[in-house]
């Protein structure tokens, strides 16, 4: 008793709440340096708000290679609006994620601490921060982390009218409804995915027990789902009408086809379970081994556990778990795509860590808390070193290789007054990187710069001898793209006369 009562003074002390805190925020922060695009379609995303800058296309933009952009555009704008105030693309596009993952850890903490007390809250803040997903996708240039925030906005709503047993207002339902808004213009309805199968399924469970349905319910009503659904459906119609290709692009292939198997790579039903247990360890393992214990107290009878558990942890359950069968039935998968059911799963971690899986609060709680110190302490050895590691060997094998490139040749180019253009390469990001809305065929490359209207081109080198047999007066620059080791990457060349 005495060690439990030396951890549970440990882990209530404010100064390893700063301590958690801050490494977490340092990890989100650091997490994916050096900063470049050249991986999980980072460029399209970045591509979309420096369009809108660049262009004035504000509600359907394009990829780096000409094809419609199929992600709605709140994420660009506010990508656009960080720009206006920073004059810095690598800000105005990383921010947006990182301001979100901060904001799931200001919630969180205090959902977690309101309801489970101080040292659930701290584990809540450390299950989020300390693992192997959410320090990749907080400063990736992604939606994935925004979407994260809303859905766990919305679904916090719904926990707290269940764990107050308090009535849906006119006002809740505004708000709800502002949400799934935000969140239709982040991703589009796979909202839906995360929240609606866990409200059927809480529902059900209440429609059982009528005294239940009385008390509590996750159902907001209709009107906020079919609202936001159509505002969504606003824009999607726009550009089927104004945006040519929007239907194929958009419509058919980055929405329908994702419950196919013949354009995007299908994976097996179990992809998302596997990969969960992995990249949210230690504290995958600590659910599983806290929820054998409760088990084998109540000598597995597992009807017991659903009999006795309070209404706001079901809903956890069932968001977490609705979340993750709804995702695992989506042919198209990939693992960041499973995030936003990360954030209910720590807060399901707190009820457990605090002994409130039932209605009431197990009273041997207390003798978890040496586990938890040795998942924390596991947490901080594994997250920490694995991102540090992925950060040096970042730049150890030049992962960022274009965007000095880049840098290098817009600062020659300002130096000189050179106008000069990108011929079309397979790395999107390096459109990016030079600054550059458009690429340049080759053809019209050579037309131009034979004619005088070009003074410099950055090219591949596997374009660059056809293209010197044919410019003239050209000559191969200095500068050159390093070798990005750990990949078979493409070097470029800058040619100026």
């Amino acid at each position: 008793m005495i060690e439990v009562s030396r951890v549970q003074t440990l882990l209530r002390n404010k100064c390893i709440l700063a301590v958690i805190a801050g490494l977490t925020i340092l990890l989100f922060a650091i997490g994916n340096l050096p900063w470049q695009l050249d991986d999980y379609d980072q460029a399209k995303q970045a591509f979309t708000s420096f369009e809108m800058v660049k262009e004035g296309h504000w509600f359907y933009q394009q990829t780096p290679h000409d094809r419609v952009a199929t992600k709605p555009p709140l994420v660009g704008w506010v990508s656009s609006g960080v720009f206006a105030l920073t004059k810095s693309w690598d800000v105005a596009w990383r921010l947006p994620s990182f301001l979100a993952a901060i904001g799931i850890m200001i919630f969180l903490f205090r959902a977690a601490t309101s309801v489970y007390g101080s040292i659930a809250g701290l584990i809540a803040l450390a299950a989020f921060g300390l693992n192997l997903l959410s320090p990749r996708i907080a400063t990736l240039v992604r939606t994935d982390m925004p979407l994260a925030l809303v859905i766990f906005l919305i679904g916090l709503l719904i926990w707290q009218r269940i764990q107050r047993e308090e009535a849906w207002t006119p006002r809740d339902r505004v708000c709800i409804f502002a949400l799934l808004t935000v969140a239709m213009l982040i991703k589009g309805p796979i909202v839906y995915a995360f929240l609606l199968p866990g409200i059927a399924l809480f529902e059900w469970r209440c429609r059982r027990h009528p005294p239940e349905a009385d008390r509590y319910s996750a159902w907001s009503g209709w009107w906020p789902w079919i609202a936001s659904l159509g505002v969504f459906l606003l824009w999607v119609v726009g550009g089927v009408i104004f945006q040519r290709g929007f239907f194929d692009e958009v419509v058919m292939r980055e929405f329908v086809a994702r419950f196919g198997e013949t354009i995007h790579r299908p994976q097996p039903l179990y992809f998302y379970l596997p990969h969960l247990l992995h990249k949210f360890a230690p504290w995958s393992a600590l659910m599983i081994g806290l929820a054998i214990v409760d088990l084998h107290s109540r000598k597995w009878q597992l009807r017991s556990v659903f009999r006795e558990m309070s209404p706001e942890t079901f809903w956890l359950v069932c968001w977490s778990l609705g979340g993750l069968v709804a995702m695992s039935l989506i042919p198209s998968k990939r693992v960041d795509r499973i995030f936003p059911i990360v954030p209910p799963l720590c807060l399901l971690l707190a009820a457990q860590v605090n002994g409130r899986v039932g209605a009431l609060r197990r009273p041997d709680a207390a003798a978890r808390r040496p586990y938890l110190a040795i998942a924390l302490t596991f947490a901080i050895l594994l997250t920490g070193g694995y991102t540090i590691s992925k950060v040096i060997a970042g730049y150890r094998d030049h992962r960022d290789a274009l965007v000095v490139f880049g840098r290098e040749v817009r600062r020659e180019a300002e130096k000189h007054h050179w106008r000069y253009e990108v011929v079309s390469a397979k790395d999107e990001g390096l459109l990016l990187y030079l600054q550059k809305t458009h690429f340049i065929e080759p053809d019209r490359a050579l037309a131009e710069w034979n004619r005088g209207n070009l003074d410099a081109l950055v090219a591949s080198t596997e374009k660059t001898p056809a293209l010197m047999r044919e410019l003239r007066d050209a000559a191969l620059s200095q500068f050159k793209s390093n070798e990005r080791k750990a990949e078979q990457g493409i070097g470029y060349v800058l040619i100026a006369r």
